[in-house]
């Protein structure tokens, strides 16, 4: 299937330009500001996001506290706190106890947040897997789950018996794609990493430190490990498999830094969307008006989310100042035409009309994922 949506290339090329250039010609916002390079200037910022009622759609928090709470309350701020396994994380070894400290933080939070679980994917090949990851998840549903996750751990670490990797699409994680349809909830599919993890050490690249710190997610020249294309075909497959599954690729469904590849699968998979979450960097470094046009093109399709977290060893005030920063970066980038510096990269903003703003930080979240919002 990506051979086929790759041949469509040009023709997507094609659209993203003009939607730039329908873009500018429409576009109202005043020229650029420029403006000295450092952090943006919080309190105008957080105020006219707040006026949005955003969302985001990809956070982690391990624990609440007053103080948090408050801040998602003065920024009307409503969170997917997202729940996964990971063998190389004490504390994600298994879906307890961190399940439970979710479901606080959704009762604490007072509708501020809300739960997306997962399953343990190392119970593959179990003699009761799948069933005993579908009675799981029915039981996170009862309880208000919203979304379910799978990870990268699908397709770059899992193993059969036979030492093959378990690919997104591997036919015993079926009967778990028709669950999450069933009862209509959205899934979450981070597949792949960016291309960086494929490609020779670059000490200038954007994840160079990430892979240095985290090789298990590091493919290149790993032996036997599926390539980056064999992962996205197999994630098609799974699109194409659960045409009524409501699928969010996280993360720019790991294509970030070709958005012409990832237009031709948003327009070959309707049931597709992808989240910003930890990929506005790679926007960022690309050209403004292709980055723009891409957003205007697929307005419908595009989830807010940073990846923020709020670890159990993580002071609340510094969580706190992590999280209104990272807020009104994005929204200085998205929302306005100054000059600035966002992550070391000068760039300048995006000025999204208001409309496109609102689905960007709202209505696509309500859309996708029915239940994440409540007043």
């Amino acid at each position: 299937m990506l051979r086929s949506v790759l041949a469509f290339s040009a023709v997507a090329s094609l659209s993203l330009a003009l939607a730039s250039r329908l873009q500018q010609q429409s576009h109202s916002a005043t020229s650029p500001q420029n403006s000295q390079p450092g952090a943006p200037t919080k309190t105008s910022e957080l105020h006219a996001l707040a006026s949005l009622e955003p969302i985001d759609t990809h956070t982690h928090v391990a624990k609440g506290d007053a103080s948090f709470y408050a801040m998602l309350d003065r920024l009307h701020m409503h969170i997917l706190d997202i729940l996964l396994v990971d063998d190389h994380d004490s504390y994600r070894r298994a879906m307890e106890p961190q399940l439970e400290d979710a479901l606080r933080v959704v009762r604490e939070s007072h509708g501020h947040a809300a739960l997306c679980t997962s399953f343990d994917p190392f119970q593959f090949g179990q003699a009761d897997f799948p069933a005993s990851a579908i009675r799981g998840l029915d039981r996170d549903f009862a309880v208000g789950a919203v979304a379910v996750k799978i990870w990268k751990n699908i397709g770059m670490e899992l193993k059969d018996r036979d030492g093959h990797y378990v690919l997104p699409d591997n036919p015993a994680l079926g009967p778990i794609f028709k669950d999450i349809e069933k009862h209509n909830r959205m899934l979450i599919a981070h597949v792949a990493e960016p291309d960086e993890a494929w490609q020779a050490p670059n000490p200038n690249g954007l994840d160079y430190s990430y892979y240095k710190e985290n090789p298990t997610w590091y493919m290149y020249r790993k032996l036997g490990a599926p390539n980056k294309h064999q992962l996205l075909e197999a994630r098609d497959h799974l699109l194409a498999q659960n045409p009524k599954l409501r699928v969010v690729g996280a993360h720019l469904g790991s294509m970030e830094d070709d958005l012409d590849a990832l237009a031709m699968h948003l327009d070959a998979y309707p049931n597709f969307a992808v989240d910003t979450a930890a990929r506005v960097v790679h926007l960022v470094v690309q050209p403004s008006d292709k980055v723009r046009g891409f957003l205007l093109k697929y307005q419908d399709r595009i989830l807010y989310g940073t990846d923020l977290e709020f670890l159990k060893d993580t002071a609340p005030q510094d969580a706190v100042k992590e999280w209104e920063t990272q807020y009104a970066m994005d929204w200085r980038y998205f929302a306005t035409k100054d000059v600035f510096e966002y992550s070391g990269h000068k760039v300048e903003g995006l000025g999204l009309p208001q409309a496109v703003l609102r689905k960007l930080y709202h209505a696509n979240a309500v859309h996708w994922i029915p239940g994440i919002y409540s007043k």
